[in-house]
Parts: C-alpha cells; structure tokens; sequence
C-alpha cells in the first residue's frame, strides 16, 4: 500500500481523524451521565453494567483486527467501514425500547469504535514524519483527554433539554462531518494480494479477549465465589494456547508472532499497559479526593485532572524533540521520571492538602503522560516493517486499553476493601454513607458526626489505591531498565 502524498490535504485528513477521536471520546464518559434517567425509562438496573462493559468489550476484541485487516485492504476502506459500523450502533442505541435491546446495539457500536484509534495513530504514521507525528498524536491525546471532560456536560444538556436517546443520536452529524471530509481528502493506492485470511485466528483472539474481559468484571464484582472465575482462567490459557499455535502456522496471521520476538515493541507495550492503567486510576480517583473529602462539586472536582489534557500536548511535542535526538531508552525515562515524581507527590499528600498541588500533580503527569504514551506509539511503529505498521499500532492501542481495564479493575478491588474495613472500624457508619457523602448534593444526609470518621475512611481507602498506583510506575521504569541491560549484553 502507498498514501498518494500529493493529493492528501494533510489538514483535513488530520481535523477528519480529530473529529472521530472526539466522537469516540465523548462516547466512552457521555452515556454514565445519561444512565440514570436510562434505567428509569427503560429499567434494567440490575444489567447496567453491561452498558458500559459490552462497549468496551467489542472495542478491545476488534482493535487488532481492523489493525491487520487496514494492512491488507488499505485504510480508507476500513476506516469507513468502522465509522458505518459506528453510526448504525449509534442510531439504533437512540431508538432502543429495552435495556437488553441497547445493550446489544452497544455491543455493535463497540464494533464500530474498535477503528477510531488505532486507524487514526496508522494514518498519521502514514501522512507525517517522524518527528511530526508525536506533537499530532500528542494532540489527539489531548482532543481525547478535552472529550472526556466536556462530556458530562453535554450528557447533562442533552438529558435536561431533549432526552437521553439524543446522548447517542449525537454521534450521527459529529460522524458524518468526519467521514465526508475523510473521503474527499484521503487518497491511497493500495493492491489488494490475495492472501488467506485468518477467520480461526480472530475467533480465537475474540473468544480470549472476551473471556479475559470477563475474568475482569468477575474479580471487580469483587464476589467470594471464585469458581467461574477459575474456569474463565482455565478456558483463557486453553485460548491463548490455540491462538499462538495458530498464528504460528498461519499464512496470514492477525498478530504476527515476529513482533513478540522483537524486544523494543514488546517492552513498549508492556510500558503502554502500565502507563494507561495508572493515567485511569488518577482519573477515577483523584476526583473521588476533591468530591469526598474537601467536599466540592463534581464540576470542580474534574477541573483537578484538566492540566493533564494540556500538557499532554507539551509532552507529545517534547516527544517528538527528544526521539529525534536520543534512543528510545533514554527519550521513555524521560517521560517516566514526570510520572515517577507525581505518583510519589500522590502517595505523600496528607488529608488537609491544597486544591492547587491537585493542578501540580496532575501537570506534571499530563507531561510525563505526553512523552511516554507518544513514545510508544511512534516508537511501537518505527521498531516494524512498514507492511505491520497497522497491526503494530492496533495492538499498542489493544494494550492501552487494556491495561485501562486490567488496572482499574485492580484498584477498584483495592477501594472496595479497604473501605469495606474502615466502615467495619466506624461505630454506626455503612456503606451507603459513603455513596452519600462523596456526592455533594447527598452529604448533608450523613449524620454529622460521621462526616469527619468517614472522610477519614476514603482518605486512608484512596491512600492504599494510590501506593498501588506508585508500585505500578516503578515497575514500568524497571521494565523500561531491564530493555536497556538486555541492549548491552
């Protein structure tokens, strides 16, 4: 496949691929502010969950795909056929009548989101050179991190002035506005070579992926009945066993089995998976700090982690600086050393700290983030032939957001226990209470004499998760060092 330079508006491919990534974007965080008034309508409370879960897991499962199939088709293609897939989830999630109905257009509306990010990552490896690429993947980091703030409002709007079937029907002009200036301002020329394309491979990859998913919701429904999960355990290895086998042997592989002997894409991956799972864990929690225990409104509490989105793009720039002058090694510790000092800064802080060191904090990651997550996306894409460039880049974004997943997962169980002991120490509090009070508009229900036991109660909760979170860091800087002790040997 070739990208006709020439006749690329590089400009609009670029706002094109923007405007899909804040589609995305609004998606993943737009639908928990529309929940509520969902389940009235359409009841269902007891399988809500999975409105969120079956989004992200067909997410996961077609992210590598499209990635292999972008190489053998070209982008364009592909990339529409994701965005149509999109659209119909979309629409039809606006018109559902049931909650089982909207889960399964969510399902298919994961399907669709599967395309947005990696084909997006692909295209601009495609259209920019080396050193552009950070600062314009930098910069749909942060349209990303911008999404995810402005989407709770918009839900709020929406929900408020028309319904919640328009949290979904939005999607539909943001979609076509992006598909339209996609299609006339991208050109390729690709041939497609008839090769065998590996069915079995992606049905053992989609069964592994769903099942391991699975595992996570089980251990997050943090449930004492362990033998569902060890029977997901058993079926996962049994998986993984049939899926390398089978890419091994294949013609055409989905995930061809020569990037796991590299060692630079591999230790890139692993960081990629540590790094996304401790930026979510400073995203749920550090608004769980200003909402539970200073007591502010959840607007101003998201306001805490906004440096994050803007100095992400100072740190894709200085990504981009830094690769062009320094190996890999050194350019990923960099970015690490910004992560390393704000987990540390995070695990310090004592119960009565300044709202401000929350905007220091979390600058110094939106920097650290910047560097280390552009990193490894351009560094993942380098370290591969041009022909696995798309695969390459599906799974860094596969391990991305798995490690979202994995982690957070992680660090809800981590939450839910150690609040579970602290209420147990409270004389006459519950779990309830908690539920109350790290919402403003209910924490004046709590008794007031609990207020105080109880902000100490997620304090000490949020502590623990927060040294999970340092833990996490430490040991993608040892990966990190443990790449650069095995280059010398």
């Amino acid at each position: 496949m070739s990208i006709n330079t020439q006749k690329n508006n590089v400009l609009l491919v670029t706002i094109s691929l923007f405007i899909a990534t804040f589609m995305s974007a609004v998606e993943g965080t737009i639908v928990s502010t529309a929940m509520p008034t969902i389940v009235g309508d359409l009841h269902g409370v007891s399988i809500m969950n999975w409105v969120f879960s079956v989004y992200l897991l067909t997410n996961a499962i077609s992210t590598p795909i499209y990635g292999k199939l972008s190489d053998q088709f070209g982008r364009k293609k592909i990339f529409i056929f994701g965005i149509g897939i999109f659209l119909i989830g979309s629409i039809f999630s606006g018109m559902s009548n049931s909650m089982t109905t909207l889960i399964i257009w969510r399902a298919i509306q994961g399907v669709g989101a599967g395309v947005i990010m990696p084909l997006s990552y692909t295209i601009v490896a495609d259209i920019y050179s080396d050193e552009n690429r950070g600062k314009i993947l930098g910069l749909n980091g942060a349209i990303w991190g911008i999404a995810s703030i402005l989407a709770p409002l918009i839900g709020g709007f929406l929900v408020d002035s028309l319904s919640w079937h328009w949290v979904f029907f939005l999607n539909l002009p943001l979609g076509i506005i992006a598909l339209i200036i996609f299609i006339m301002s991208f050109h390729e020329k690709h041939v497609v070579v008839k090769q065998s394309i590996d069915y079995l491979g992606m049905v053992y990859l989609s069964l592994l992926l769903l099942s391991l998913m699975y595992i996570i919701q089980l251990i997050s429904d943090v449930s004492d009945n362990w033998q569902p999960i060890s029977y997901c355990i058993f079926f996962s290895i049994l998986l993984l066993i049939l899926f390398v086998r089978k890419e091994h042997c294949a013609e055409n592989p989905i995930i061809p089995m020569k990037l796991l002997k590299n060692r630079t894409f591999v230790i890139q991956n692993i960081i990629a998976f540590l790094i996304s799972g401790f930026l979510m864990g400073l995203e749920v929690y550090l608004p769980v700090w200003t909402q539970g225990i200073f007591g502010y409104p959840a607007t101003l509490s998201g306001l805490a982690i906004t440096p994050t989105s803007i100095l992400w793009i100072f740190g894709a720039f200085v990504s981009g600086w830094l690769l062009s002058r320094m190996k890999a090694f050194y350019a990923t510790m960099f970015g690490l050393f910004f992560i390393l000092v704000a987990a540390i800064w995070v695990v310090l802080l004592p119960f009565t700290v300044s709202f401000a060191w929350f905007f220091a904090i979390a600058a110094i990651c939106g920097i650290g983030f910047g560097i280390t997550i552009t990193n490894g996306t351009v560094i993942s894409q380098n370290s591969v032939e041009k022909s696995d460039v798309g695969v390459a880049t599906s799974f860094n974004t596969l391990c991305r957001i798995f490690g979202q997943t994995l982690i957070v997962a992680v660090l809800g169980i981590v939450m839910n226990r150690q609040l579970t002991i602290g209420i147990l120490h409270t004389d006459g509090a519950k779990m309830d209470m908690i539920n109350k009070i790290v919402n403003v508009k209910t924490a004046h229900l709590v008794p007031a004499k609990l207020v105080e036991p109880l902000r100490n109660v997620i304090y000490d909760s949020l502590h623990k998760v927060f040294w999970v979170c340092l833990f996490i860091v430490i040991f993608a800087v040892i990966v990190n060092l443990y790449d650069r002790i095995l280059a010398k040997k």
